[in-house]
């Protein structure tokens, strides 16, 4: 029996301003655990510190620097520094947290996460479980000795999860074969005052993400400057929210744009709120991914009543066709995304409602808890 859970994550909101990517969804996950069980938190902040959120769920900090761990570059000496005294960091309060009656602990995610519970776990005689994400095995799985260092974390494990259906794949095969389950990541959604999109155009179009390479932001700005005037009548507007590392190409492409008379703005990092509203506002949400599980702007876009336009990439296809809720590229180009912009246009987002509602109703951050406290209670 499960009494006390320590959550180890590099994702949490340190002030709720839409630049934590999946922390939001870990906040609403954990807040359903500690419905459940005792939790405390491991998370990322500005300086060493124990905050209590309520009876039941704590949050230990560990200081961490503004820009996500993965991004750091080894090779450098400031980055080095920094990777080394995060992992010191955070490993001491991983142990600081489950050092009394803790009984099990959860990571998110594979790395550094699931490394630091693999130690403490073993330390302490207690069982530990791993939930990963496609910056896990796809970015990090990719280097040689960090491979192996996943590969021991998931074998040592005594639940392993990811994601997404292709994700798990990837995971079990880096293991060398131990068992990985899906399980969908997603996070509660407080807007209320929904409204179907709009039936004929123009229409108004959002990106919501980081300004990263990954996630093709920069892919979606070339497909913008492949649409004929005649696409452009049927634009009411687009929106380009988020901020990261090219932010300055973006902010440039943007104004480009808006020089030749395109309805088109650029933004910033939404808190949770803003972001709900900017979907809701929309008519069709773009996810131009080069690289994918199934992002947490998915499941928002469904639970929020809105179709997609994506690129083939993790199990974005097989999510969007299996119950369709949008159109899918043909490939991951600017060429490609503009065709499908193109198409997405020229239909009315109102025939995906079935399918919208289908996957709407998978993605819920309650059901995630239950499931993963009913399995600890049947070990």
């Amino acid at each position: 029996m499960i009494s006390r859970l320590v959550v180890i994550t590099s994702s949490f909101p340190t002030r709720r301003d839409g630049s934590e990517a999946a922390g939001s969804f870990v906040a609403d996950l954990v807040e359903e655990l500690a419905k459940r069980v005792d939790v405390r938190v491991v998370a990322p902040g500005t300086n060493i510190a124990t905050e209590v959120w309520s009876d039941r769920l704590s949050i230990y900090r560990y200081p961490s620097p503004s820009k996500p761990l993965s991004t750091l570059k080894p090779w450098r000496v400031d980055d080095l520094l920094w990777a080394i005294w995060i992992m010191r960091q955070g490993l001491t309060a991983t142990r600081l947290a489950a050092s009394s009656e803790a009984t099990h602990i959860l990571a998110l995610w594979g790395l550094p996460c699931g490394e630091w519970a693999r130690r403490v776990a073993s330390a302490s005689g207690i069982e530990y479980s791993v939930w990963m994400l496609g910056s896990d095995v796809w970015s990090l799985g990719r280097l040689p000795v960090i491979r192996n260092f996943l590969a021991q974390v998931i074998r040592n494990a005594a639940h392993a999860y990811a994601d997404g259906y292709v994700l798990a794949e990837d995971a079990r095969r880096i293991s060398g074969g131990v068992p990985v389950e899906f399980l969908p990541s997603a996070r509660h959604i407080g807007f209320i005052e929904q409204v179907p999109p709009k039936a004929a155009p123009p229409y108004r179009l959002l990106f919501l993400g980081r300004w990263h390479l990954n996630k093709g932001v920069d892919l979606l700005l070339d497909a913008l400057g492949h649409l004929t005037e005649e696409d452009w009548e049927r634009v009411e507007r687009i929106d380009i929210q988020g901020g990261g590392p090219l932010n300055g190409m973006v902010r440039e492409r943007v104004s480009i744009l808006q020089k030749m008379g395109r309805p088109i703005q650029d933004g910033k990092f939404l808190a949770k709120s803003e972001a709900e509203e900017a979907i809701a506002n929309a008519d069709w949400v773009i996810i131009p991914s080069r690289i994918e599980s199934i992002p947490v702007i998915f499941s928002d876009a469904m639970k929020l009543g809105r179709p997609v336009v994506v690129t083939p990439v993790g199990d974005l296809p097989r999510l969007v066709k299996d119950s369709p809720c949008g159109i899918v590229a043909a490939e991951v180009s600017a060429e490609a995304i503009s065709h499908a912009l193109r198409l997405a246009l020229s239909l009315n987002p109102q025939v995906f409602k079935n399918g919208i509602r289908q996957h709407a109703s998978r993605f819920d951050p309650a059901q995630a808890a239950e499931r993963i406290i009913r399995t600890l209670h049947h070990d």
